[in-house]
Parts: structure tokens; C-alpha cells; sequence
């Protein structure tokens, strides 16, 4: 019988790595697909079709929070996102409202991000500046060798300022995508067909621009915290353990 006191401890096991491919397949090609090729009543129909796109991308983040065993935020916005859209099309009301939720969420997002700077806690701690991504203790112990508090402050105001323009572009083109693309009547294969296509132009439109911006408030506050610091690359960010 092993003794317990030699027995090796349980390593934990590391997160699965999100798949890209899988994550593009099922919340852009596959509902494309089926909304653009399967709408007609020869296929799916018109309703079914919104179903079974709305599937995939509903599916894919439950399947996220189950194998992850906690709630994503931005996933589960995403199925929040995805249920509305789904019940507007199948109501077949007006296009408007489409176009209103793709830019409410985005834009809710921005204000939330504004109005956290008045609190203990901004979401930019939430989202960059927490123990998963950086040595937090560490690079507070070298701002208070530096003196560099303030400035440090000022840097994550500035970089709450730039996520929040990022969260109010992608609300500004998801409106406009939508307004420009949503033209037919709700209820026909042609609306299923460009629903299809806004949500294959999402990708390229909105989220290549969004994520250009994050990259760049990225680099600023990355660069901002070595320079303040004085630590390299690195020891600002957190190792994964081997």
C-alpha cells in the first residue's frame, strides 16, 4: 500500500486552448452557410433556418462555460447577443431593432468601462491588470521604489479611455453593417440571406478594427508599465508554469 506522505500531489491541469478555427466555424461560417443556402423551402425554411444558424453560436458558448467550468463574460454576452438576435428574426420584427442590439452591447460595454474609473475597481484591472496575466505584486513593489503611482494611474486612465473608443467603434460599424446590409423584409429568405452575409461581414468589418485598437492599448499600456517600472517583458507578465 503506497504511503500518502509519497505520493506526488495532482498536478492541475491547464485550460484547454480555445480552438480559432472552431470558434470562427461555429459563431461565423456555419451560421453563414445555413442562413444564405438553406433558407429557402426547398431546405430548412425560413424560420428553421434562423434556428439552426442561432444554434451553433448558442451551443458553442455553453459548451465554453461547461468545459471551462465557469462563466466567460464576454461568452456569455455572446449567447445573450445571439438569443436576441434570434428572437427578433423569428417575431420578424423590424430590422431597426437588429441594428439598435448590435450596437447596444458594444456600447454598453464602453460605458461600463467609463463609469468603473469611478469605482475601487476599473474594468481595465478586470480584463488586463489581474494575477492570471501579470505579477501585479511585483510591478506595485516597483512603482513605489520608482515613485511612479501617479503616473501609473494616469496610464490606466488613458488605456480605459482607448478600450472604451474600442467598444464604441465596434458599436458605431455593427450599427451601420447592419443598417446598410438589413434592407429586405423580416420574414423572407432574402432577410435570412442578408442576415447571413452581415454576420460572415462582422468578422472583417467590425471585429479586425476593434482588435487593431485593443492591440494598440496593448502596446501602450505594456510599454507604459516598463518604462514606469523599469522591468522588462518578462517579469511584467505572468509565466506559465512548466
Amino acid at each position: 500500500m503506497t504511503d500518502p506522505s509519497t505520493e506526488i500531489p495532482d498536478q492541475q491541469t491547464p485550460p484547454k486552448q480555445e480552438s480559432l478555427l472552431l470558434n470562427l466555424g461555429c459563431n461565423i461560417l456555419l451560421p453563414t452557410i445555413i442562413l444564405t443556402k438553406f433558407s429557402s423551402d426547398n431546405y430548412l425554411g425560413i424560420k428553421l433556418a434562423i434556428v439552426v444558424a442561432l444554434a451553433f453560436p448558442l451551443l458553442y458558448g455553453l459548451h465554453d462555460f461547461f468545459s471551462r467550468g465557469k462563466l466567460n463574460f464576454f461568452s456569455g454576452l455572446g449567447v445573450v447577443s445571439v438569443a436576441l438576435t434570434g428572437g427578433i428574426s423569428l417575431m420578424e420584427m423590424d430590422a431597426i431593432y437588429i441594428a439598435i442590439k448590435e450596437a447596444s452591447i458594444p456600447g454598453v460595454l464602453g460605458l461600463a468601462t467609463l463609469i468603473s474609473l469611478k469605482t475601487s475597481q476599473p474594468l481595465i484591472h478586470t480584463l488586463i491588470l489581474n494575477e492570471s496575466v501579470m505579477n501585479v505584486d511585483k510591478i506595485r513593489a516597483a512603482l513605489v521604489d520608482n515613485n511612479a503611482q501617479r503616473a501609473f494611474d494616469q496610464l490606466l486612465f488613458n488605456a480605459s479611455w482607448i478600450l472604451a473608443g474600442s467598444f464604441f467603434l465596434s458599436s458605431l460599424l455593427n450599427y451601420i453593417l447592419a443598417v446598410v446590409i438589413l434592407t429586405a423584409e423580416p420574414g423572407t429568405v432574402a432577410f435570412n440571406e442578408q442576415l447571413g452575409k452581415m454576420t460572415a461581414l462582422s468578422f472583417p468589418v467590425i471585429a479586425l478594427p476593434a482588435m487593431a485598437v485593443l492591440m494598440a492599448n496593448l502596446i501602450y499600456l505594456f510599454r507604459g508599465i516598463t518604462r514606469l517600472t523599469g522591468m522588462g517583458m518578462e517579469e511584467i507578465v505572468r509565466q506559465k508554469k512548466t
